[in-house]
């Protein structure tokens, strides 16, 4: 598919299609991530050592902060290139792009840097114990050598999506995965390596992965650039990717602070609850990271239309969108439900473990029935270019609204209360989404009849050539 096939597809194509041929790429990816997810634990689990599992479960919440920095410019480069493409603005978006690359590279450094000089501090914020210390220590220190690489991974994941091109998204996301997943057993059970092999193959596969995406646009496959000749900080381009980045990253950085507190505050309760609650969250994390993809997927579309001011157009994806969201949450959670017990099984054999597990699952999906919805919500604000609204919604979910609830909840329900806390964010989060769109959109609305007046007024005769 040429550049201009893609373009065609944003602004013409069925809606139903138009959202089909952008999200369900984005999908699979995501579904290939939840499968590398999961891999690592199942493949520990096979080692029959839950302490191997709770020490994945403390690490996964740190490593997803270096995630978070990739979702600063994959989120806030797709919002403004999506947007600077639907006004025919395409050197703008090589600049845009070329700035994201070089962040990614030199902020992936520093972090790596940082996790590395700070390595115990992060450990005992984490929450590990004297049985987990040294198992948590070895995934983390390997994990943060890939910072560059995996920022880079996360990072063009999203901005392919932006020029049209899911496909080739999908394609790097589904190399890493896939080495990933192949090298986990070998490195962990064939070579004997452990939970220190799982973090090598984790590794080698986000190298993989950023890799692809390199050569992807030094062979020219694209319109878009990584050249350090178009790298700039002004015309707003810094501005423009971290108003919107930043909130969309918060959203990521405080699920894994809202993570840690939560291991913290389980391990109070025994390593065996680290262990079940951390497999309880891969259980929910099936409907979750699919219907993230779907949110995923529809931004650029819907960045398209909202920068070339093709409204109707917006309002048919979005509503066709959040009707294919909710069915698809809804089936996920009643198939997670249904199989929940033997879900846990492939993760753990500690019996009392898997009890944890399976009890606090069955809360997490009482909830996760909606998170399509939410995904799509919060990215459409995102493509909507409303700074203000996606920061707020990202502080909210993980962090204002979740933070206080764990608390609260713990300390009148105890261990149950922790896992209650976030079922009764996700309800309140979903419903501020509702209105902090509603919110955006209303505000675009007056704009556009704001500008149409002056146009009225100062050009009658361009009146009906405008929005």
């Amino acid at each position: 598919m040429n550049d201009s096939q893609s373009i065609e597809i944003f602004s013409k194509a069925p809606v139903r299609k138009a959202v089909l041929i952008n999200a369900l790429p984005a999908m699979a990816a995501m579904i290939m991530t939840l499968i590398y997810n999961l891999a690592d634990t199942f493949f520990i689990g096979q080692t029959e050592d839950a302490l191997q599992v709770a020490a994945v479960s403390l690490a996964m919440p740190v490593f997803l902060i270096f995630m978070a920095f990739g979702t600063i410019f994959g989120a806030g480069g797709t919002s403004v290139i999506s947007r600077a493409l639907g006004e025919d603005r395409n050197e703008y978006a090589k600049k845009v792009c070329s700035f994201c690359m070089w962040c990614c590279i030199i902020a992936g450094t520093a972090i790596s840097a940082l996790f590395l000089i700070f390595m115990d501090k992060i450990l005992t914020l984490a929450g590990a114990s004297a049985n987990t210390w040294e198992y948590t220590k070895s995934y983390l220190s390997i994990i943060s050598v890939s910072g560059p690489f995996l920022l880079i991974s996360v990072c063009y994941s999203n901005i392919l999506r932006a020029e049209g091109k899911p496909t080739q998204a999908m394609t790097g996301q589904i190399i890493g995965n896939l080495l990933n997943i192949v090298l986990d057993p070998i490195m962990i059970l064939i070579f004997g390596w452990n939970i220190a092999g799982a973090a090598i193959a984790t590794v080698i596969g986000n190298i993989a992965s950023a890799c692809y995406y390199l050569l992807y646009f030094l062979r020219g496959k694209s319109d878009l650039s990584i050249n350090i000749k178009h790298f700039t900080l002004k015309n707003k381009v810094c501005s423009g990717v971290l108003a919107i980045g930043i909130p969309a990253s918060l959203g990521s950085i405080l699920m894994s602070i809202s993570q840690i507190i939560t291991n913290s505050q389980m391990a109070n309760y025994g390593d065996i609850a680290v262990a079940g609650m951390g497999v309880a969250m891969k259980v929910v994390i099936i409907t979750g990271m699919v219907c993230m993809g779907l949110g995923q997927g529809i931004q650029p579309l819907l960045g398209y239309c909202a920068g070339a001011k093709m409204w109707e157009r917006f309002k048919k994806c979005l509503k066709f969108s959040l009707i294919f969201s909710l069915i698809l949450g809804i089936a996920l959670t009643a198939v997670c439900y249904l199989f929940v017990s033997q879900i846990v099984s492939a993760f753990l054999n500690d019996p009392d473990a898997h009890t944890y597990a399976v009890k606090f699952s069955c809360i997490l999906l009482s909830t996760s029935w909606f998170f399509g919805v939410f995904y799509v919500l919060i990215n459409t604000i995102q493509a909507m270019g409303a700074a203000v609204p996606a920061l707020f919604i990202n502080l909210s979910r993980q962090g204002i609204i979740f933070i206080p609830a764990l608390f609260i909840l713990q300390f009148s329900m105890g261990i149950t209360g922790l896992v209650w806390a976030q079922p009764a964010a996700d309800i309140l989060s979903t419903g501020l989404a509702i209105i902090l769109y509603k919110y955006s959109a209303r505000k675009m609305t007056d704009q556009r009849k704001t500008k149409l007046k002056l146009i009225k007024t100062t050009f009658p005769q361009k009146a009906n050539n405008s929005i």
